[in-house]
């Protein structure tokens, strides 16, 4: 998997090393210009894929039937484990907050006229729940856990993170202005190779270490070693933060997520959760010790230059918590279900990789254009809207299609599920989708599915 995150690296940095190309020019470069030639790993690809690849539009109420270009289709793309987005308690309670107190209050920062008595009780019972002295409020997940890693580490410090690390942590990794080093994902050696080499700089710099990884890593499913990780804690004196967005809610005692699965909360120093996938809302939190958390709340800018989350927000995540906390039923029909998909791909010959999580990934061999016909296949013949993943994300000639079991799954759209992909995977191994690249085939397909 290694190759993977270097792969998506050196895809990404395209831009940055056309800057950087050392030739010196007689004119200052136009920097629209070069945006209109390097348009980067995905979007060099939009305009065959703009509306049905990418940006597509899924219509009707949240749930996993819903409808695409005119069509109705079985939907395994929304983060909505625990069927939390249109229950009808939760649509009530946003409901009424939203009529008793609009969108826009609190108006501004917290720091400065957005706090309210709301706020500060979510983080506490967050905080409770999560087995932490305290907890902040964040915005948005990807914004707070970027600038959360920014503001723990200072230029004397190292941060040793998974080469599979989600993007807001990687992009936190790329604002900090001292050393840091990647271990090969969930490779305990790789790992250990790495704490060497950030104890060798911390001894002459004097900074400390902070490692950083995923609960439940969200493109292939597997959990994080986080049991495993702590077990060096006490040799190397490294910090811990995790990023569990997709194990929050959804595995762990209670949704506790997956340092409390593997039995060593304890171990985690900086919790990161988002409300995003299991809450089904706007949101995230960072739980930690009491003084970090006050270190954070007024050193992390993202939150102090920013307006706090509105009331109707922060009341439905105050009910969204409270049946996390209290209906165990939800995460244990989410396993019901999940079990049920992943057991009926793998009795069926499917590759689903190392997920020891909800998250469903099926591995198929194909090219980019055999990749775009699978998923047209799926949508236009077989009504199965799906989320599809290619290389930069995964290897070359790799096609990945995820799946996210949710509560409001029935038993009858896993069989459906599986039955439609061996139909599409015996159609894939016998050549029927080969083509050599996306316009020649999609554009014309899309096309005609809209007409």
């Amino acid at each position: 998997m290694q190759a993977q995150q270097t792969g998506c690296f050196s895809a990404l940095s395209q831009v940055e090393a056309y800057i950087c190309a050392g030739q010196k020019h007689s004119e200052t470069l136009d920097i629209f210009e070069r945006i209109r030639k390097q348009r980067g790993p995905l979007g060099q690809h939009s305009k065959e894929s703009h509306g049905y690849f990418t940006f597509p539009k899924l219509e009707g109420e949240l749930g996993p039937h819903m409808t695409f270009r005119g069509k109705p289709v079985l939907v395994w793309s929304l983060n909505n484990y625990l069927g939390l987005a249109n229950h009808p308690d939760i649509r009530k309670v946003d409901a009424e907050a939203a009529a008793q107190w609009g969108m826009a209050y609190p108006m501004g920062a917290r720091m400065m006229s957005g706090q309210t008595k709301y706020h500060e009780q979510l983080e506490q019972e967050l905080a409770a729940f999560m087995d932490k002295e305290d907890a902040f409020l964040l915005n948005y997940g990807y914004q707070g856990c970027m600038s959360a890693i920014e503001a723990l580490v200072g230029r004397h410090d190292v941060i040793v993170y998974d080469s599979e690390c989600h993007a807001c942590m990687v992009d936190g990794v790329r604002l900090h202005n001292g050393k840091r080093f990647v271990f090969q994902h969930n490779d305990m050696e790789s790992f250990e190779k790495m704490l060497r080499h950030a104890k060798r700089v911390t001894d002459e710099t004097g900074g400390g270490i902070l490692v950083l990884t995923e609960g439940v890593f969200g493109m292939a499913g597997d959990q994080g070693k986080l049991k495993e990780i702590v077990s060096y804690k006490k040799e190397f004196g490294f910090r811990l933060f995790v990023d569990d967005a997709h194990g929050f809610g959804s595995i762990g005692k209670n949704g506790r997520g997956a340092a409390e699965y593997q039995g060593v909360q304890d171990g985690v120093d900086v919790y990161f959760g988002t409300f995003a996938k299991a809450m089904a809302t706007v949101g995230a939190f960072v739980a930690s010790e009491a003084h970090v958390i006050e270190y954070l709340r007024y050193n992390m800018r993202s939150q102090t230059f920013a307006k706090a989350l509105p009331m109707p927000i922060v009341i439905g995540a105050l009910k969204r918590l409270d049946m996390i906390r209290t209906q165990p039923e939800l995460q244990d029909r989410l396993w019901e279900v999940a079990r049920a998909l992943q057991g009926g791909l793998v009795d069926a010959g499917f590759d689903i990789g190392r997920t020891n999580s909800v998250v469903t990934p099926v591995f198929l061999k194909g090219s980019l254009g055999e990749a775009t016909n699978v998923t047209l296949e799926l949508r236009e013949k077989f009504g199965i809207f799906c989320s599809i993943v290619v290389y930069p994300v995964v290897p070359k000639d790799v096609i990945m299609l995820r799946l996210i079991p949710t509560v409001v799954h029935s038993m009858e759209d896993v069989r459906y599920t599986i039955d439609a992909f061996k139909q599409v995977r015996e159609r894939l191994e016998a050549g029927d989708y080969k083509a050599d690249r996306i316009a020649d085939w999609a554009s014309s397909k899309a096309s005609a599915a809209s007409e």
